[in-house]
């Protein structure tokens, strides 16, 4: 049976660079589809830091890619573009988007969508793309972490932190990672990570050589950047890679590489947002294989801290940058 879709829909805007006062709901025609996509009626979306740099002014969208922010959602397939088949009207779904999450239907390419996990509900399953693509990508694609091997995460209680934690621990690594509070130090032991270090209390290179008997850890994933990309290369074992996310406190730094060769480091990283569907489709696959069956018998679990009505994006965006969040912060639409 057809699903019935009006003609507009609620939003959430960007009205211009600055704070989180700067998301205002707005009416927008619903999208339409095209070849390859499927319309979605968004039941959640996902909070990330990305949509807090997009309206900082810090992040545009890419070319063609919608403005409204978002870019993960659950929810329902509604309608079907041209040469979509591997999907159905009434399918749920949850997706990662270049943009479009904050409003009640969005646009994705079909590829880039994934089944709801066996057990899981749709606002579970609105805390995973975002974070789970990104880790995939990073941490086992590029950074090629191995079982028994070891991985320091840094900002350990983020949404990312939280997935890289359980990930890694599930798939048979030893698991370090960093924090900013001793509030924060439990729940990350509780995922599985075998040390919690306060960075305000402790310098984390010190701590890791004191866990490793002075060996370094083999992966580092990094968001933070600034002072800490010479501090990460000292944290590394012999062959370790440094794969950066993000740079919270910036990306141009004085360094001295001699780490890189007497250790034979690997330094890469990666963004996911501009990628192409082909990239994401792949990452996709694997997710599906090896990842949604750990999420299915409970292995590893959604971290969600708290969810807000679509229309109160602003004090989700504030308390994401108030960095006082566990895991993932998400907006109810339906």
């Amino acid at each position: 049976m057809p699903l019935t879709v009006p003609d507009t829909m609620t939003v959430i805007e960007i009205t211009g660079p600055g704070g989180p006062e700067q998301l205002v709901p707005a009416c927008r025609p619903v999208p339409t589809p095209a070849p390859g996509e499927v319309l979605i009626r968004i039941a959640t979306a996902g909070v990330n830091r990305p949509d807090c740099l997009q309206r900082q002014g810090g992040y545009p969208p890419p070319p063609g890619a919608s403005d409204i922010p978002g870019l993960e959602v659950a929810g329902t397939v509604v309608a079907l573009g041209e040469g979509v088949e591997n999907w159905k009207t009434g399918d749920p779904v949850c997706a990662l988007l270049t943009g479009g999450g904050y409003a009640e239907y969005c646009v994705a390419p079909a590829r880039q969508c994934l089944p709801v996990p066996a057990g899981l509900t749709l606002q579970q399953a609105a805390a995973l793309p975002e974070t789970f693509f990104t880790v995939w990508s990073n941490v086992f694609d590029r950074a090629r972490l191995q079982p028994g091997e070891s991985l320091l995460v840094h900002g350990g209680a983020s949404g990312i932190g939280v997935t890289a934690i359980q990930l890694a621990r599930a798939l048979g690594s030893r698991v370090f990672a960093t924090v900013g509070n001793d509030g924060k130090v439990q729940p990350c032991l509780a995922m599985g990570a075998e040390r919690v270090i306060n960075y305000r209390k402790e310098d984390f290179v010190q701590a890791i050589k004191d866990a490793t008997g002075n060996r370094g850890v083999d992966v580092v994933l990094d968001m933070v950047g600034g002072d800490y990309i010479q501090r990460n290369l000292s944290a590394l074992a012999v062959e370790g890679r440094l794969v950066f996310i993000a740079f919270l406190r910036g990306a141009k730094v004085e360094l001295n590489l001699a780490p890189v060769m007497m250790k034979r480091l690997t330094i890469t990283g990666s963004t996911l947002r501009s990628r192409p569907v082909e990239h994401k489709a792949a990452i996709a696959t694997a997710l599906q294989k090896i990842v949604w069956p750990l999420l299915a018998s409970g292995a590893i679990q959604p971290i969600i801290d708290r969810v807000f009505p679509l229309t109160e994006a602003v004090a989700a965006h504030a308390l994401m940058e108030s960095n006082h969040h566990i895991g993932k912060l998400l907006l109810q639409v339906a």
